[in-house]
């Protein structure tokens, strides 16, 4: 019996650290060792291209009238070549005024879509897709906002032609006052930069954030109307059909935090019962037989995640408790201090959070441990089926003056 339990703790143990620490590490080592033999790959410097080509920025906006008009001009005076810009915003379900005030900036480049039914983003975006007739389209979220530089850095990505989507860098804007989730969501999302980074360098990024990427458009494939992350699956579909995801940390959106934990523990249960719902529909994934390394950074990168580390985190105190109670061993009993510690640091800071006390030291074992409960909340609503497509907006925290 004491044998198995071990054998439990042990396997549980190695999940965990490997997905949140192993396969950082790992990914580091490959990548560096691959560049030993085969040096950086090459990237067009944006001050050397001259030929730019026709894009499409296409933004799906639903009651976005606070911010829209700001992402249009930041959209507006992003530097690229203006006679080979359009803005293509879709509107669709909005019920505010979203819809208006973009019309009365509408011309020749910024066009506006507009249905009054609500189907998703994806049906939204699917709809509008016939319009594009440029190679090349950018997808971005109507509450973000680009760097200047942020389309030329992506486009140009293009030149190799084994390259099939561009997935641009996350970031959240970070405040003093920030509360537990936005600061520990800020932290999360620097390192799953990185991980994208050395993916790059691996094989392909397993996964575009939908807050900017940008396909080559003879690649768009529709995808299922109930499909709840579409820019993952859309992107790993690029992956799995021979081409590259390029990683672009010089082309970045930048939004702000989720107002508070409630809000941003909304957005992960969704994200997560989406994940749960991409990994059964990406089954050619798992195949090392077509693809070694990508089923590798998928496994790695996404599934584990999703799926199996967020109960082995359970199964790992548990295991551990039982285990120091039983063997009398030290280094069960470090290992059991040392997770009652993390937790408790947790709770306090989950307590904190509730107070407005903001102590950024308990923010990443609270964030970690909301992260992974919404990932379970996940998982149990997507085999429920009662994860809808339609996006239940998840309040930001204010501007930052």
């Amino acid at each position: 019996m004491i044998f198995l339990v071990k054998l439990i703790f042990w396997i549980s143990l190695f999940i965990v650290i490997y997905t949140f620490i192993g396969y950082g590490i790992v990914l580091f080592l490959i990548t560096r060792i691959k560049r030993i033999f085969r040096g950086k790959r090459k990237i067009t410097d944006i001050h050397k291209k001259k030929d730019w080509p026709e894009i499409t920025l296409l933004i799906a906006a639903y009651n976005e009238e606070d911010d829209i008009l700001d992402k249009l001009e930041n959209s507006i005076q992003l530097d690229y070549p203006k006679e080979k810009l359009n803005i293509l915003f879709v509107t669709d379900g909005s019920t505010d005024r979203t819809t208006k005030l973009l019309r009365e900036k509408a011309g020749e480049n910024i066009i506006v879509e507009h249905s009054d039914e609500r189907k998703g983003k994806i049906a939204a975006v699917d709809r509008v897709m016939p319009l594009v007739k440029s190679p090349i389209i950018i997808y971005t979220d109507a509450n973000t906002f680009l760097n200047k530089s942020a389309l030329k850095n992506i486009v140009r990505h293009f030149d190799d032609e084994k390259v099939g989507a561009v997935a641009g860098e996350k970031r959240i804007e970070q405040n003093t006052s920030d509360h537990a989730a936005g600061a520990g969501e800020g932290f999360y999302w620097k390192y799953e930069s990185k991980l994208k980074k050395w993916d790059d360098e691996l094989v392909s990024v397993v996964g575009a954030a939908g807050e900017l990427f940008a396909i080559r458009t003879e690649l768009y494939k529709p995808v299922s109307s109930d499909t709840i992350i579409e820019d993952f699956v859309m992107t790993v579909g690029i992956s799995l059909a021979g081409y590259r995801v390029a990683y672009e940390p010089e082309a970045y959106a930048t939004e702000r935090s989720s107002a508070n934990s409630k809000e941003e523990r909304k957005r992960k249960v969704r994200i997560a019962a989406g994940g749960i719902q991409a990994i059964t529909r990406l089954k050619s994934a798992f195949n090392f037989f077509n693809n070694f390394w990508l089923s590798f950074a998928f496994i790695s990168h996404r599934v584990l995640r999703w799926t199996i580390t967020p109960f082995a985190l359970i199964i790992l105190l548990f295991t551990n408790i039982y285990l120091w109670q039983t063997t009398q061993s030290s280094i069960y009993e470090f290992l059991a201090y040392g997770q009652i510690l993390f937790y408790l640091l947790a709770i306090i800071g989950l307590l904190f959070e509730s107070k407005e006390i903001r102590i950024k030291a308990f923010f990443i074992p609270y964030y970690f441990c909301m992260m992974n409960i919404s990932v379970i909340q996940g998982i149990f609503r997507h085999f429920k089926g009662s994860q809808s497509v339609v996006w239940e907006r998840a309040k930001r925290a204010q501007k930052s003056i």
